[in-house]
Order: structure tokens, then C-alpha cells, then sequence
């Protein structure tokens, strides 16, 4: 899956992305995109890795892109249509002063990015009821894309409005902008990198019911480009526990709805991205089509258990490895090994 970078020229949105993905990319207001992926740095793994001491550790991967910023203060067309590509959104607001000295607006930014993904939504969905209306198509479909017409029309973006599974199905054809998740990255000076996201940034955010991160670019990228015995040494003297690029990027993991499913042992401890709500069954097939195939039962161990006892055997002993079977939800955290037969 894709996320997205959106922002409008200057919120330092190339400079996040070179940041995350290590890449020198031109920071100018072009059009190019760039595409970088980011593993999900994920402490329970390196946990796991300290306990197995395996041959191989791997993390959840993402994919970002960072997308054209379109010019001056709105987004060009072009830049609406490579929205539609990717899968959820991460939009960057700048909360910095820029070389004139003129303070950043987020929210002016944030409003204008959502009345503009609006109104793309908007032209998309009056076409469409259009069409349906002239040849008579489905009722169902006319009735949730008036909903939905209303819906825009009163500047309410699509991920708020209360839609059934099947109905999100329906929807999902027209890659609508304002249907996708999205979380704000509130680009902010590196003098207040340690600071709390202002409070009528928060409030927005909450109202929008989207997520929100605190980071600064330039001092992202610094930490990024540091030897990595250091890094740590220098988040500390800034008051941050560790880079705001991993809380980001774990963030963003989150946005798409996705788990990590863990697997420890010798040859490889390894975290499996899955969407939440994922039976074992399918959550096996993540690791092999065989394995979903063939399964037979799952055995589960909390991977804080795992850690705390030292191994599987002693995590049996006192009561803590369950054994689980095909109706079972796998839960963010779970250390599984499959049992199957093929």
C-alpha cells in the first residue's frame, strides 16, 4: 500500500520525505514525485531479535510518495489526480517561518487542501449521479451517491460520513480523495521540536477526527544522516525519546488500519503487516499461500510473555501460550507460529 505526502509549496514536504527515506530529493516546487520505502521501525521486534539473537530481523515496510505540490496557494489538477493513486494521505503543514520571516498559516492549509479534495470529490459524484439518473441505473447506487452529494456539499469530506462495508465497496471505485485516511504532519521550527502541537492545531485535528504528529524536518533529516550510535545520544538532548520520524511512520502504518503479526525464532524475527480484523487462517497467508492452505491451529504468545519468560516452552509452562483456531482474530503484538498440513 502507498501513502501519500501532500503539501503546499514550502510546508517542507520533500524535505520529510528525504528525511524518512534517506534519499537527496530536489526540494524545489516541481512536479516530479518520488517514491522511498520506509521500514516501520518496531521495538517489540528488536525485543524479540535481543532474545533470539536471530540470523535476519524485518519490519513492516511502507511505501511513501511524495507527490507534486501543485503552485502558489492551491493545488493544480495534476497534483489532484496523483492523490488519487495512492491509498491513504499524509498531509504537511508548515508551522515554521519561512525565508522572509512570514509565520507559517496550518490551518489556512488545512482548510484549503480540504475544500480542494472536496470539490474534486464533488465534480466526480455529481457526474456520476448524473449518469445513473439518465439511464435509470441502480436505486441503491443513486440513493448513496446523493448521500454522499449532500454530504460535500455541506463541506463534509466522504471518511466522515457513516457508510456500511458495502457501501464503502461501492465507493471505492470512484478513488474518491476526501474517502481516503488521512494524518497531518505539522512541520514546526527546530527550536520547538519537543513542543506539543498548538492547541487550535489539536483541536482541528480532533474535530476531523485525523491524526497528528509533531516533527521538524531539519531535524529529521540531521538525525537521519548520523551515525546511528548517535542518534539516540542527540534525540535525548533535544527532549525527545526518539526520532519524531518513527512515531510519524508508525503513525502512518496505523492509518492504513494495519497490525503487526510477529514471528521469533532463530533464522528470522520478523513483523507481518495485516489489516485489523484478520482471521488466522489469512494472516498465515501472509507468510505463505501453503500455510492458509494447510492451516490447522495457531499457536499464540503475547510478545511482552515471550520477552518477560524467555521462551516459548516456559511461556507454555505457566499458561501463557494459547492455542487458537481458525475463527481467531489475530491482535497487533501477537508472536504466532502456524501449525498446518499440506
Amino acid at each position: 500500500m502507498k501513502i501519500g505526502l501532500v503539501g503546499y509549496p514550502g510546508s517542507g514536504k520533500s524535505t520529510v520525505f528525504g528525511a524518512l527515506t534517506g534519499r537527496s530529493v530536489d526540494t524545489g516546487f516541481g512536479s516530479k514525485e518520488n517514491l522511498g520505502v520506509v521500514k516501520v521501525h518496531d521495538p517489540r521486534v528488536d525485543a524479540l531479535a535481543r532474545l533470539y539473537s536471530p540470523k535476519k530481523v524485518t519490519y513492516a515496510e511502507i511505501t511513501f510518495n511524495d507527490l507534486p505540490g501543485g503552485h502558489g496557494d492551491s493545488l493544480d489538477r495534476k497534483a489532484l489526480l496523483a492523490m488519487k493513486s495512492v491509498d491513504a494521505l499524509c498531509q504537511v503543514l508548515r508551522a515554521f517561518p519561512d525565508a522572509a520571516g512570514d509565520a507559517g498559516e496550518p490551518l489556512r492549509e488545512l482548510s484549503g487542501l480540504e475544500t480542494e479534495t472536496i470539490l474534486a470529490d464533488l465534480e466526480v459524484v455529481e457526474g456520476r449521479v448524473a449518469r445513473v439518473r439518465k439511464d435509470r441505473g441502480s436505486p441503491r447506487e443513486l440513493a448513496l451517491l446523493e448521500r454522499v452529494q449532500a454530504a460535500l456539499e455541506a463541506e463534509m469530506p466522504v471518511r466522515r460520513i457513516e457508510v456500511s462495508d458495502e457501501e464503502r465497496r461501492m465507493l471505492s471505485g470512484f478513488q474518491l480523495l476526501t474517502q481516503k485516511p488521512l494524518l497531518l504532519v505539522l512541520n514546526v521550527a527546530e527550536d520547538a521540536v519537543a513542543e506539543p502541537a498548538p492547541a487550535a492545531i489539536a483541536e482541528a485535528a480532533v474535530q476531523r477526527g485525523l491524526g497528528l504528529v509533531v516533527l521538524s524536518a531539519k531535524v529529521e533529516m540531521d538525525i537521519a544522516l548520523m551515525p546511528a550510535t548517535e542518534q539516540q545520544e542527540f534525540c535525548e538532548s533535544l527532549g525527545l525519546s526518539e526520532p519524531a520520524s518513527r512515531r510519524f511512520v508508525r503513525a502512518a502504518f496505523e492509518l492504513q488500519g494495519l497490525i503487526s503479526m510477529l514471528t521469533a525464532g532463530e533464522d528470522e524475527c520478523r513483523a507481518w503487516p495485516v489489516p485489523r480484523g484478520t482471521l488466522a487462517p489469512k494472516a498465515a497467508g501472509k507468510i505463505h499461500s501453503d500455510i492458509e492452505r494447510g492451516f490447522i491451529r495457531a499457536e499464540v504468545t503475547r510478545w511482552e510473555d515471550l520477552v518477560e519468560l524467555g521462551s516459548e516452552a516456559r511461556c507454555r509452562e505457566a499458561g501463557k501460550l494459547r492455542v487458537e483456531g481458525r475463527d481467531y482474530v489475530v491482535e497487533d503484538g501477537d508472536v504466532v507460529h502456524f501449525r498446518f498440513n499440506v
